[in-house]
């Protein structure tokens, strides 16, 4: 599905946000990569839905009525094989918030390999228009606030800047003895976003709000393992 189907598609189904999956969709169709995924409709059809992916697995409840789904009790990572995906779907479904809720389906999907947490994000401000930020993930966001923005559309300059302003960007380098992670990776996925010819600047009107995290950079790539587009 191109993108403008995917956002006409939920505006249809007066949703507030796009579903992972479609916001996944979206991000691919702009070359972002995403991990190879499905759809399980309940427990029992995991194993038929699986087959052929690789272990290990995380596990998403799809609701659009839940927008935050770890604080629902709705994500579970590191399951190795069909029987626990499967039981994990049926622990899940009894949670309060989950049980409640209007449920579309369960998200697996293969883990991205082990890297640094980025986070991209965007706003739309009604001054300047659509502004793009980018942070080291985990306390560095959550806690120290250590992001960087600037308005789009960026240049490869301008990516490359907004890394060097980050207080952690060391960190990226191989700092404290963890594993380098790709700036050009990273630069690579901003200029997908923001750049240009970026998916912010041909959707401008379309969100409010984007949300790519983590973004789990490695030494090799970059793989966004989450997403969260919030319609206009």
């Amino acid at each position: 599905m191109n993108p403008q189907a995917l956002i006409a598609a939920a505006k249809k189904d007066k949703r507030a946000a796009l579903d992972e999956i479609a916001g996944k969709q979206l991000l691919a169709s702009f070359g972002v990569s995403v991990p190879k995924s499905v759809i399980a409709k309940n427990a029992a059809d995991v194993a038929k839905a699986i087959a052929g992916m690789q272990p290990p697995f995380a596990l998403k409840v799809m609701s659009p009525e839940i927008l935050h789904k770890s604080d629902a009790g709705g994500v579970k990572i590191g399951l190795k094989s069909a029987e626990e995906v499967a039981q994990a779907i049926t622990s899940m479904a009894a949670a309060p918030q989950i049980r409640q809720a209007r449920i579309d389906g369960w998200l697996v999907e293969e883990m991205a390999p082990a890297g640094q947490e980025v986070v991209v994000g965007a706003v739309r401000d009604p001054n300047f228009g659509p502004l793009v930020m980018v942070g080291l993930g985990g306390i560095f966001v959550e806690i120290l606030a250590d992001v960087a923005f600037r308005i789009c559309p960026i240049t490869r300059l301008d990516a490359a800047e907004m890394l060097d302003d980050l207080k952690g960007v060391a960190l990226l380098d191989g700092a404290r003895g963890r594993t380098r992670a790709s700036r050009e990776a990273i630069i690579d996925v901003l200029l997908k976003i923001a750049g240009e010819n970026g998916l912010l600047m041909q959707h401008a009107d379309d969100f409010t709000e984007a949300d790519i995290n983590p973004l789990i950079v490695s030494a090799n790539g970059a793989v966004a393992v989450d997403a969260r587009f919030v319609l206009a």
